[in-house]
């Protein structure tokens, strides 16, 4: 059969009501059948309101939000300071996002693209230095502590797989998290197609982990770091609710689960995931000055999450 054969052997079976037939120029609409995000994003960059971002004490300033994107830069933070760097420590300013505070103007200075996790490196206060994207400033950090996370005969492994998931977390994420949890109405077609992505990826990372203890090589780094907050997220249910049962993962990524558990239990990790979060009773740290915030926070269930 061909396939104009096979288009009109099927038409018949659409439901015209439900298709949906693009404009010939598409305009942004928000209506009733917009999510609650909507009203936030717009397909237009830049500023919405005057506000200058906060500067605290240390010379790294970061503006965030504990998304797993802004986990990664938290935790590596957290690791920095666990081996006695104390050159790494800052200050972390929440960034909230049911108050637009992405689009105020001090924060497009340091991001124009309006995404946490951003961060200023005021070292050199004549000249200083802005880093966005949270891959970018994990590899910022770690050159800048010389090369802390990246041992220098795996480093082009390393920059394998952080760039690896800076390019696949979105299928993860923007994919199957939004349409399986956020999208207003559940669609097969979307989380069909993004649930096969997901698990594909999963089982990328269950091949790996099948025959070394970290995603590069036997050590722990960067690219740990950086994929851990998401894909140890949906393995240890802890990103999208009924997630870890819907993609099967303790059947079919054992060699995941075990590797998101023992990060999980690195001390820097508990103290990073809670950084810039304002919300559940299982710890919070909207704001982070000083190792002391940490003081009398408790997190329940911390080695799990």
């Amino acid at each position: 059969m061909s396939k104009r054969q096979l288009d009109e052997s099927t038409s018949d079976t659409k439901d015209p009501s439900t298709s949906y037939v693009p404009p010939k120029v598409w305009k942004w609409i928000v209506d009733a059948n917009s999510n609650k995000w909507a009203t936030i994003n717009r397909p237009t960059a830049g500023p919405r309101s005057i506000k200058e971002l906060p500067v605290g004490k240390h010379a790294l300033q970061l503006y965030s939000f504990a998304t797993p994107n802004g986990k990664k830069v938290t935790i590596m933070l957290e690791e920095l300071l666990q081996m006695g760097i104390q050159e790494a420590d800052y200050d972390a300013w929440l960034i909230d996002f049911a108050q637009q505070e992405q689009f105020t103007s001090g924060f497009c200075k340091v991001n124009p693209n309006s995404k946490i996790p951003a961060l200023m490196d005021y070292t050199d206060k004549e000249k200083p230095v802005r880093v966005f994207e949270s891959g970018a400033i994990l590899l910022y950090l770690s050159e800048k502590f010389n090369n802390a996370f990246m041992p220098i005969e795996h480093r082009q492994e390393i920059l394998n797989w952080l760039f690896w998931q800076m390019g696949a977390a979105p299928y993860l994420g923007g994919g199957f998290g939004h349409f399986f949890q956020y999208a207003k109405e559940k669609q097969q077609y979307p989380i069909d197609r993004f649930t096969m992505e997901a698990k594909r990826q999963l089982d990328v990372l269950n091949n790996v982990l099948k025959d070394q203890a970290y995603i590069a090589c036997e050590e722990y780094t960067i690219a740990d770091i950086a994929i851990w907050p998401w894909y140890g997220g949906v393995v240890l249910g802890n990103l999208y609710d009924g997630s870890k049962e819907f993609l099967n993962v303790e059947e079919d990524y054992p060699h995941v689960i075990r590797w998101a558990k023992k990060i999980a239990e690195r001390e820097a990790v508990k103290r990073g995931i809670l950084v810039n979060k304002s919300w559940g009773d299982d710890g919070q740290l909207p704001n982070r000055h000083d190792a002391s915030d940490f003081d009398g926070i408790t997190n329940a269930n911390l080695s799990n999450k």
